[in-house]
């Protein structure tokens, strides 16, 4: 790899990372008018805390924007011609970005949404697929975190396999490992607290986390 290339390259995944770090969810509560939702619950950025600052029509906009947030990053790399693997780096930075975002002091949200938004790109199937996973799990528990981790668990197997069944670039692996493994890092504390029987359901009168 030239120079150039490789200038090219860490270019793409520091812009990732800071795209990837943009406070959608407190940029969206002040344009409301409403509560920081880092100010609720966990005190995280993400959309579910978003709802519980502001409801959730708000909840859907920051979504949205933290999806595209991670989407935004692989296709980038992709337009520059980088490669899976810089695709790939791209990606996982959008979600560090989100979850330790250099506009927060280095705190933000999960990475859920980020680390879709690379997977709709990456793999739009699995990404589909992982939906109704997301929502069986959410509506039959009320439980945000373990929804998350179960749905990103999910993508993440249905993404090797995909890759496994159709050749894709070995890169694809990384991704498959490497987003669910981050969120499940950041989610430290709520798996903590699920195991001890103490996390809170969304819509809790005695204040989610």
């Amino acid at each position: 790899m030239d120079a150039p290339t490789l200038a090219r390259d860490i270019a793409i995944v520091v812009a990732a990372f800071l795209i990837g770090g943009i406070p959608w969810g407190v940029i969206v509560a002040r344009l409301a008018g409403g509560p920081d939702p880092r100010s609720i619950g966990s005190g995280h950025t993400g959309g579910a805390n978003v709802a519980r600052a502001l409801g959730l029509r708000f909840a859907v906009v920051s979504g949205l924007l933290d999806v595209a947030k991670g989407g935004a990053a692989v296709l980038i790399a992709r337009a520059f011609g980088a490669g899976a693997a810089v695709e790939v780096l791209a990606g996982l930075a959008a979600i560090v970005g989100h979850s330790r975002s250099p506009f927060l002091g280095f705190h933000g949200g999960r990475g859920v949404s980020p680390a879709f938004g690379g997977l709709l790109v990456i793999e739009p199937l699995v990404a589909i697929a992982i939906v109704p996973i997301f929502a069986i799990v959410f509506l039959a528990s009320r439980y945000s975190s373990l929804a998350s981790l179960t749905a990103s668990a999910a993508g993440g197997i249905g993404l090797a396999l995909i890759a496994a069944l159709t050749g894709q670039p070995p890169a694809y692996y990384v991704f498959a490992a490497g987003g669910p493994v981050l969120i499940w890092l950041f989610h430290h504390d709520n798996i903590a607290r699920l195991l001890a029987g103490t996390e809170r359901r969304f819509g809790s009168s005695r204040g989610a986390r």
